[in-house]
């Protein structure tokens, strides 16, 4: 029974076995006509042998692609691979079987060129034995896993040892080396190379070499330095003796120096050296032939201090009127302190502002632990001295020229200084050059591309005598600026007032030559002004609105467009009138303060002014006519009351007036008379009667009126005759303030003065009115007569 169940247990193992193995059998069989690593550029055909009857497909690449083929057979496809040109993979599949594929890689590239350029150096570590490190360069790149050869044979004496080969490999790499040992019985060396991949093999020339002439030290080991002021100790170790030394040194960024040293000796001096700097070593061997070994391990120490032997270089700004100050600069010797007159300063520190006085002087001294160094004297007050020619500028890309015409005759300089800054930065980056006598140019090579520069020319015949000479606009390079200024704009009345505001340097992107300020209206009219200056006025501009905007130009062109600004200027006739009327009214509220015053009053007749200058002559008067025409008395009729006279009414009924005839009167011959009440042809005053009593007081106006009516019998005795003199009956006093109410309706547009000072004295009313109640004076309107 056990036995039985064995046997059946066996028979189902290998049958599940079979079906495994079954089921992983590829479905067919990939073969390349040119294998599976073929030349870059080669044709050749893939061919599919199915070992199932099936749909038949063939792929390549990744991820997989159907490939076109053909059918060679019921059991084989093929399909043609032409001009391949990189690494491929092909695969053969049926399309209705769940087997995996089959299929092959195929790889392509170069047989191997020849090797080149094979160099060998031996290394001698110890006095009985060395390396040979040989390399060379394998040629072009195959795309191919290479197996390269080192092929070695040495000849010690007359004994010459069989080849030997040293195996490297690589892929892609183009230069290709080898080591192996030799001892120092070995006198001369000849070696090459042989390459080969599965394309073909390349082999390289043989190259013979003496071992003393390619032999290399090992680089020496420098011990700290033990420095002084002005030289090092260095100790060197070797571990093979050598015939050469040579150690190198440096302070800061600058060039190697080379000392040579042929002594032997263990610790080697390296002299002229700087007083307190940080020098920095490096040292390597030769043997008497053979090649240079490599540079040591750098190694680093400072030289001592002394007191500096050299004064300062020291320049300084002009006085500064506002602040009362010199700025004073100098220029690093090494580092340490300095002292500036009585004030320690430190040694980082390039400039000093000191108090000015005109006839001081400051002297600028280097120290340090060992002492001054000499001074270094500025004196401030110079006296004028004169420069011929002028000072040219020539600019290019990377540095500018200064030049100048030295004098002809005596004095000759003794001395130049130039200076040079950027626009508006000479207190942060003033820098100096100073020159001897005879020289008649300088180059500056520290320009800064892009920024505008300043500076001058100084020529110094003694300390104190010294010409100076401005340039500017030097720049090494330009363009155009990249901004605008930014406009500033104040509107008076018909102009406006354009201010701006410099741009930065980065933005002006050189020298700035001149400013385009734009104005446009709301039409669209364009207008533009050039300008050099900081401030621009345009003047005459009509009402309207207004657009304005700037540009800045150097030598390259027109830069960018600045910030457009709007702005209104206003009707200017409205204006001009209100000030007219302002003006009028103040004249005549200023001219009735005048004429209330009781003062002006006394002295002057405020209606003097408004008077004809020749008084009318009563005799032309119509009345005066009919009266002579008549021979007799004129009738007279004035209304009874203001209410009762209208526009409609004819001409008032006269009553009968007494007029006397009077002789022509003149501004010059005037005099005031009182009138007779006679008739006109018959009576008259004699010009010479003076009246002891005047009838009124003197005044320049008729002072009253009357009807003729018998209502009043008011009368006025005159003092010359003793006369009684009937008047017109007189208003009433309700109807004469209608009167007057109705007047000053009338004149109500007019100034005030009349009222107040026509009319000085109260009117008269009542009797008869005739002539002879008539007085005209005229001495107030001629006071000077």
């Amino acid at each position: 029974m056990l036995r039985s169940h064995v046997h059946e247990s066996n028979g189902c193992f290998h049958f599940l076995i079979f079906l495994i193995c079954a089921l992983c059998e590829k479905p067919c069989i990939i073969k390349s006509s040119a294998g599976t690593v073929v030349q870059h550029n080669s044709s050749f055909q893939v061919f599919c042998i199915f070992t199932l009857t099936c749909k038949q497909s063939a792929l390549c690449d990744h991820p997989p692609q159907r490939h076109t083929h053909k059918t060679f057979n019921s059991t084989t496809i093929y399909f043609d691979v032409v001009n391949i040109q990189k690494n491929r993979t092909f695969s053969c599949v049926c399309d209705d079987s769940t087997r995996d594929p089959c299929g092959i890689d195929i790889s392509a590239g170069y047989p191997p060129d020849r090797p080149n350029n094979i160099s060998c150096v031996h290394k001698v570590t110890h006095p009985q034995s060395g390396v040979v490190i040989c390399s060379w360069n394998r040629g072009w790149d195959t795309y191919l896993w290479n197996t390269a050869n080192l092929w070695v044979r040495t000849v010690s004496g007359n004994h010459t040892e069989p080849p030997k080969s040293y195996r490297v490999s690589s892929k892609g790499t183009d230069s290709q080396s080898a080591t192996f040992n030799v001892s120092t019985s070995v006198q001369s060396i000849s070696v090459w190379v042989c390459t080969e991949n599965k394309l073909g093999s390349a082999v390289s020339d043989t190259i013979n070499y003496t071992l003393s002439d390619i032999a290399m030290p090992s680089a020496p080991v420098l011990s700290q330095a033990h420095c002084s002021s002005r030289h090092c100790d260095i100790t060197v170790t070797q571990p093979v003796r050598t015939q050469h030394l040579e150690i190198q040194y440096r302070t800061g960024q600058e060039g190697w120096t080379t000392f040579p040293d042929t002594s032997g000796q263990q610790v080697r001096p390296i002299t002229f050296l700087e007083p307190y700097r940080l020098y920095q070593f490096q040292a390597r061997s030769r043997f008497s032939n053979g090649h240079w070994s490599e540079w040591s391990t750098q190694i680093s120490n400072w030289t001592q201090e002394e007191a500096p032997a050299k004064k300062l270089d020291v320049w300084f700004t002009e006085p500064n009127t506002e602040l009362n100050s010199v700025r004073v600069y100098w220029k690093v010797l090494s580092r340490q302190s300095s002292v500036l007159a009585s004030i320690n300063i430190s040694a980082d520190v390039r400039n000093y502002s000191v108090p000015f006085c005109a006839d001081c002087e400051v002297t600028v001294y280097s120290s340090n632990s060992k002492g001054l160094s000499p001074p270094a004297k500025i004196t401030t007050h110079h006296t004028e001295a004169e420069l011929s020619g002028d000072v040219q500028v020539k600019a290019d890309n990377h540095d500018v020229t200064i030049s100048w015409r030295k004098p002809r005759t005596a004095p000759l300089p003794v001395a130049y200084v130039v200076e040079w800054y950027p626009e508006g930065r000479k207190l942060e980056e003033l820098q100096w050059l100073r020159l001897g006598g005879n020289e008649d140019h300088a180059v500056i090579t520290d320009i800064k591309p892009f920024l505008c520069y300043k500076g001058a020319v100084y020529v110094f015949y003694n300390e104190s005598s010294v010409n100076r000479r401005e340039f500017n606009g030097v720049s090494s390079m330009e363009s155009t600026p990249t901004a605008g200024p930014f406009v500033k704009e104040k509107v008076e009345g018909n102009l406006v007032k354009v201010t701006w505001v410099d741009l930065p340097q980065d933005q002006c992107m050189g020298c700035i030559t001149h400013y385009t300020i734009y104005l446009e209206n709301s039409d669209g009219y364009q207008r533009s002004y050039n300008t050099s200056d900081r401030m621009f006025i345009i003047a005459d501009l009509s009402p309207a609105v207004y657009t304005i905007w700037m540009t800045a130009s150097t030598d390259k062109g027109e830069g960018l467009k600045g910030q457009k600004v709007k702005f209104f200027i206003q009707q200017e006739t409205q204006r001009s009138v209100l000030l007219v009327c302002g003006i009028i009214v103040l004249v005549l509220m200023v001219f009735l303060w005048l004429c209330q015053c009781s003062a002006v009053k006394q002295r002057y007749t405020c209606t003097g002014c408004l008077m004809l200058e020749v008084v009318p002559d009563p005799a032309n008067s119509k009345w005066a006519k009919e009266c002579t025409k008549e021979k007799g008395m004129m009738d007279l009729q004035l209304p009874l009351s203001n209410s009762s006279m209208t526009e409609e009414e004819d001409e008032p009924t006269l009553s009968l007036l007494d007029v006397q005839e009077l002789p022509k009167i003149t501004a010059d011959t005037f005099t005031p008379t009182v009138v007779s009440p006679l008739l006109c042809p018959q009576t008259s005053l004699s010009p010479d009667t003076e009246p002891t009593i005047a009838l009124y007081p003197r005044t320049a106006y008729i002072k009253s009126f009357s009807q003729d009516s018998g209502s009043s019998n008011h009368t006025l005795t005159s003092a010359d005759t003793n006369m009684t003199i009937d008047y017109i009956a007189a208003h009433g006093p309700g109807i004469m303030d209608e009167e007057e109410e109705e007047e000053e309706e009338e004149f109500i547009e007019m100034p005030g003065f009349f009222s107040s000072h026509i009319f000085k004295d109260p009117l008269v009313f009542g009797g008869k009115l005739t002539l002879d109640a008539v007085k005209i004076d005229c001495s107030e309107f001629f006071p000077n007569s």
